[in-house]
């Protein structure tokens, strides 16, 4: 017989039932199994003088065993899994499982080190669903774009951001690094004329943080076209790729997100608010009183992002502030520069940054220049090549999926990823 989702499991049919065995309740004379799979539960309610022959499978299942259930679901308004149960004719057990290591107040190192128990959970099935939905919605808005989606190398010769923070590899003898993003090979598209790309894959960053927010690797979402005015229309276009996505989650799972995690998904209206890095610190000062240390001038800083948010929610009512005129020092080489301020943003939701966006430097001459005021000449020379045979206008920005999973379910990084790496982490 071939399997049926308990979903989609109709009332007097006969079913093939598979998953796991999510509680168990065994008495003298019946039994009741609640099993799990992807779409929901359902009870199988054993009457066990029918069924002599499973009393000794019965006595030994276990909680998280897998099991194969064939029979016939009847409505029972007593039932509360939805008024319904499986009233089985055929019981095999494909897989037992020993008792669960886990218990409901291990910390979160216990639950990473046995990641694929906690994952089981419906809790933690939504948020990949969402994280699937968010992603989709991304894709399908510069698909309806006319952008390409691009794989580019993580095995690369030269630092993608800046000489620290990178994993270096043995590669034939000599040195390699993981990539830290796939920005070279977005702006190479360029050069080749693409004009609108993305990609969706895995960035490294070597960096030996603890916070909730950081990982050393992530899964990016990244996109650069061509042929703009100036790095607000990088502004705009992802200002409307947030919204559009956010608008699916929201529509799709707004209601589980808000039972299970007790967590509201706010479609941003357009268009998102813009302030100048010293305009944001002045009002920070006026009314906070948070002055910024002047080591920190020029950039952003955890209190700045975690206050900006409070200021953005009672100046503008919203989630979303992108802020501009970061120190030039505090951008990468590679942003296009106008009267010495970078032409780029950061964008910060609900307190954190999840985005440095910017208009590129495409004029081979200044790009070189650039590089090397910051001593990378050599080092970045296959990547400024891309510009000596003509490249259009152009920028981008790339996100973290992970930290957008964060930031839409109030959760730990640790807990919006499918496997968290950090310093002290590289197992499961």
């Amino acid at each position: 017989m071939k399997r049926t989702l308990i979903q989609q499991a109709r009332p007097e049919e006969p079913v093939l039932i598979q998953g796991f065995v999510e509680h168990i309740r065994n008495t003298r004379k019946m039994a009741f199994l609640v099993l799990r799979d992807r779409s929901g539960s359902l009870q199988a309610t054993i009457e066990k003088e029918l069924h002599p022959e499973w009393t000794g499978l019965l006595d030994a299942l276990t909680p998280e065993s897998v099991v194969s259930v064939e029979g016939v679901v009847r409505e029972n308004p007593q039932v509360k899994l939805g008024g319904r149960e499986l009233i089985p004719s055929a019981l095999k057990v494909d897989s037992f499982a020993v008792p669960l290591p886990l218990t409901k107040d291990a910390n979160i190192d216990t639950r990473l080190d046995y990641r694929w128990i906690g994952l089981r959970g419906e809790k933690e099935r939504l948020l990949f669903e969402v994280q699937t939905c968010l992603v989709g919605a991304m894709r399908e808005f510069l698909l309806g774009r006319d952008f390409l989606e691009i794989h580019t190398p993580k095995l690369i010769a030269a630092a993608s951001e800046s000489g620290a923070d990178v994993f270096e590899v043995g590669y034939f003898g000599r040195k390699a690094y993981l990539a830290q993003s796939p920005q070279f090979y977005k702006q190479m598209a360029m050069a080749a004329g693409f004009e609108r790309i993305f990609e969706t894959g895995p960035v490294f960053r070597a960096e030996k943080s603890y916070t909730n927010r950081h990982t050393t690797e992530f899964t990016g979402f990244d996109l650069e076209f061509s042929y703009i005015e100036s790095y607000r229309d990088v502004m705009t276009l992802e200002a409307e790729l947030l919204t559009y996505a956010l608008e699916r989650v929201q529509q799709k799972y707004g209601e589980a997100i808000e039972r299970l995690y007790g967590t509201s998904v706010i479609v941003p209206k357009l268009p998102f608010p813009v302030l100048a890095l010293p305009d944001l610190y002045r009002e920070l000062e006026k009314r906070y009183g948070y002055r910024l240390p002047a080591s920190e001038q020029g950039d952003t800083t955890t209190e700045v992002e975690q206050l900006s948010f409070r200021f953005s929610m009672e100046e503008f009512g919203h989630e979303f502030l992108f802020v501009t005129d970061f120190a030039a020092e505090k951008r990468a080489f590679y942003h296009m520069q106008e009267n010495g301020v970078p032409q780029g943003y950061d964008l910060l939701w609900r307190g954190v940054e999840i985005t440095t966006g910017a208009q590129r430097e495409h004029r081979y001459d200044v790009l070189c220049r650039q590089a090397e005021q910051r001593s990378l000449g050599e080092d970045v020379k296959f990547y400024t090549e891309f510009f000596r045979y003509g490249c259009p206008p152009h920028g981008g920005f790339g996100l973290g999926v992970d930290r957008l999973t964060m930031l839409l379910l109030g959760t730990g990084i640790k807990e919006a990823m499918f496997l968290f790496r950090g310093p002290n982490r590289l197992t499961p």
